[in-house]
């Protein structure tokens, strides 16, 4: 079992930035891949952005020079630098991890509220 712990999340202005930080426990050999998803209400959740173990990233186009994603290995923590939010960033998002011959995220974070007001 993998446990993972976001925080960061909270209120921020349109054109603001907010750091979103998660830290990772448990089994953590079962960690490949590291992402980052989101979920407005009303809307399915989807993909932000994803990390592998080899430090390759992608994101989704909505966040492409907005967002960056990294990784600490040694401390098994994935953060979200999140530049230039838009009210339409907001949702609630979600960590989440898979190793990497899975196709979809086997472990979840509880997820931390990003609110961007115009």
């Amino acid at each position: 079992q993998v446990q993972l712990v976001e925080s960061g999340g909270g209120l921020v202005q349109a054109g603001g930035s907010l750091r979103l930080s998660c830290a990772a426990s448990g089994s953590i050999f079962s960690i490949n891949v590291m992402g980052w998803y989101r979920q407005a209400p009303g809307k399915q959740r989807e993909l932000v952005a994803a990390i592998g173990s080899d430090s390759s990233t992608n994101y989704a186009d909505s966040v492409k020079g907005r967002f960056t994603i990294s990784r600490d290995n040694a401390k098994n923590t994935v953060s979200l630098q999140m530049n230039g939010l838009k009210p339409e960033d907001t949702a609630v998002y979600y960590c989440a991890s898979r190793r990497f011959y899975k196709n979809s995220p086997e472990y979840w974070g509880q997820g931390t509220q990003v609110t961007v007001s115009s």
